[in-house]
């Protein structure tokens, strides 16, 4: 099956369809995947990790399990392949936790900066440390629910799909995660933590 390359039909081509021809070596149909999906599977590692190294790794070896999985997708019943890509990049994201231990933030130099704007743009970057600092102080599963759910367009049902577990139990994770954010900024100073994420 090979997918023409017109503009038009690349708005209207969904996943799995894309995901199908690419089973079959359409690799235009494959990069029209990587296209829509990659940015965001590098972001939800980079907030997992807080690592953006780590995170691109991730995201590269997430989807060369597409291209292999992809000549004998069954679509996983109704699932989307969204849910299936999110689940893959939390688990990878998961076991090179498992594997690697990081520097701890506060071990690392912040680099000068040489723009214009240095203060506004180091009080952004000690918030944007602040805020993974906060992230990698929650449990895995909490800090997963709300990097899904904060970073992009999707929902909770799709969040909760991802993380194997139900709408309500992604809830609670969010609700504890949020939580467990708010209690680390208290702990650090911030009384109000406003809009973080």
């Amino acid at each position: 099956m090979t997918i023409g390359m017109g503009e038009d039909d690349e708005a209207i081509i969904s996943d799995r369809d894309l995901l199908i021809a690419a089973g079959t070596g359409d690799r235009w149909a494959f990069a029209q995947l990587m296209e829509r999906h990659a940015p965001f599977a590098l972001a939800l590692g980079i907030r997992l990790l807080g690592n953006a190294d780590d995170a691109e790794d991730v995201a590269q070896e997430a989807f060369l399990r597409v291209w292999r999985k992809a000549p004998n997708w069954d679509g996983d019943g109704d699932a989307r392949f969204t849910t299936w890509l999110y689940r893959v990049v939390i688990n990878l994201c998961t076991d090179r936790k498992r594997r690697k231990q990081t520097l701890p933030l506060d071990d690392v130099e912040e680099p000068p900066d040489p723009g214009p704007n240095g203060l506004d743009h180091l009080a952004s970057t000690q918030m944007r440390a602040l805020v993974a600092e906060a992230l990698a102080d929650l449990p895995d599963r909490q800090r997963a629910a709300i990097a899904l759910c904060h970073l992009g367009e999707i929902s909770n049902f799709e969040a909760a799909q991802s993380l194997g577990v139900t709408v309500s139990a992604l809830e609670s994770l969010l609700v504890r995660g949020r939580r467990g954010l708010r209690n680390y900024l208290s702990r650090r100073g911030f009384a109000a933590s406003g809009d973080l994420l």
